[in-house]
């Protein structure tokens, strides 16, 4: 039985050693997403890095956009099994909004307009690893694809990568977000097929 997606038949030696085990790979960009799709305008959007000691800072959209722009190709694996290659992104580093706050903490939270949370360890999200991205393939993100922004945390399954993001809470604890509260791994690893609470 052929597991690959229509547009990929006989093309999975090109990606050798790039498609995690279980997944299957594809041109298109499912939408997946855990309610409704929220529309939320540029002009009221805003960006918030909060301490665990109560510290904060945040940024309106011209600011996130007046800083250092990068425009990472990376793979990204979704938990439902597909995985889509060479994916084009532009965005701000996560090292950027972090790297001026005093912190101990081990984790953050990802909070998203709509309530949708996540958790992560703070060292998935630092050093090169994670970006807050505006644009995909040069263009706008789309609301349904995480529009205005969302998170790209590409070495983990693609539910960490929360869409319509808000801010980021750090935490010396690790707390659970929605979808790892309702079954799903805490952290992810699509090459380690962690996928639910027993992987």
């Amino acid at each position: 039985m052929n597991s690959l997606s229509p547009g990929f038949r006989g093309k999975t030696h090109a990606f050798a050693g790039r498609l995690p085990p279980g997944q299957y790979p594809t041109e298109s960009f499912p939408v997946l997403s855990a309610g409704p799709t929220p529309q939320i305008p540029t002009d009221r959007w805003s960006f918030t890095v909060a301490g665990e000691t109560g510290e904060h800072r945040s940024w309106t959209w011209d600011q996130m956009m007046a800083l250092p722009q990068e425009e990472p190709t990376v793979d990204i694996h979704c938990v439902t099994r597909w995985s889509k290659f060479d994916t084009r992104w532009r965005g701000v580093s996560l090292d950027v909004f972090l790297g001026e706050l005093e912190t101990s903490a081990d984790f953050v939270v990802a909070q998203s307009y709509d309530g949708y949370t996540t958790n992560l360890p703070l060292e998935d999200v630092t050093d090169g690893k994670a970006w807050l991205a505006h644009s995909f393939d040069g263009y706008a993100l789309s609301p349904d694809h995480g529009g205005p922004a969302r998170l790209v945390i590409p070495h983990l399954y693609f539910w960490k990568s929360a869409k319509w993001v808000k801010g980021l809470r750090l935490t010396p604890d690790n707390e659970p977000g929605f979808w790892e509260s309702a079954g799903y791994h805490d952290y992810g690893d699509p090459w380690r097929e962690q996928r639910h609470w027993n992987d």
